[in-house]
């Protein structure tokens, strides 16, 4: 009996990897499918949260050419999040404005892909460049319009090394000083906010921060333990 339950657990862990092998090809279907019907300016991406190196989360994308990525380059911030705190209910984000670090404003929509488990597992991203259509803004501005006018949202993070420097430099503004005038507490701080956003799953990350900083990687990882040890007290 248990050999045969055995067998049975097996043969349903190989549907659930047909069809999770499925709704990645379906996935395809439908980034090319958008692509095609909106034209160049809107770049389509799937990442892939179960990817074993995260830093290579993007495993199809069409139109790269709007932000300058292809398969194999890194997650932006949003994906990043996921990967490192994954929340089981992430809400889908539609219809808000990023900006590429060459000056394109996209018109973004996130939508959050879930296995057949129920677990997300991926996420279809979708950018339109409507740099061009804001010259027009008054003649089309229904379909340019967003749920969040008027805000925009970080940058749109071309590679790991751009998350990187993205997350420090967000780190430094947290804190309202430059490094040099920063003292132990200020550098604590600065460094909680980077590993509560999944800089330290960068590869290489330690050896850029710690420098970055002015510490020694013995420091900088003394800095991240005296959080979680906080993090136990306020447990206790």
């Amino acid at each position: 009996m248990h050999g045969k339950s055995g067998l049975k657990v097996a043969a349903w862990e190989d549907v659930i990897a047909v069809l999770d092998s499925k709704r990645l090809e379906t996935l395809k279907q439908i980034a090319l499918a958008l692509a095609a019907q909106f034209g160049p300016s809107c770049e389509v991406v799937i990442h892939d949260l179960a990817a074993k190196d995260p830093e290579k989360s993007i495993v199809f994308i069409v139109n790269g050419h709007v932000t300058g990525r292809k398969v194999g380059d890194g997650p932006s911030t949003v994906v990043m999040e996921q990967i490192l705190h994954a929340n089981e209910n992430p809400a889908d984000h539609l219809g808000y404005l990023t900006r590429t670090p060459d000056g394109k404003i996209l018109k973004s929509s996130t939508v959050y892909i879930r296995d057949s488990r129920g677990r997300v597992n991926a996420i279809l991203s979708i950018n339109y460049d409507i740099s061009a259509l804001l010259m027009m803004e008054s003649a089309i501005g229904g379909l340019i319009r967003t749920a969040d006018a008027g805000k925009e949202e970080r940058i749109t993070v071309l590679n790991v090394s751009d998350l990187l420097d993205d997350l420090i430099e967000q780190s430094v503004t947290l804190v309202g000083k430059p490094v040099a005038l920063m003292n132990k507490d200020d550098k604590v701080k600065a460094i909680r906010f980077l590993s509560e956003h999944g800089a330290f799953l960068i590869t290489k990350s330690g050896d850029k921060v710690a420098r970055y900083f002015g510490i020694s990687k013995y420091t900088l990882y003394s800095y991240i333990d005296l959080k979680q040890e906080e993090k136990r007290h306020e447990q206790d």
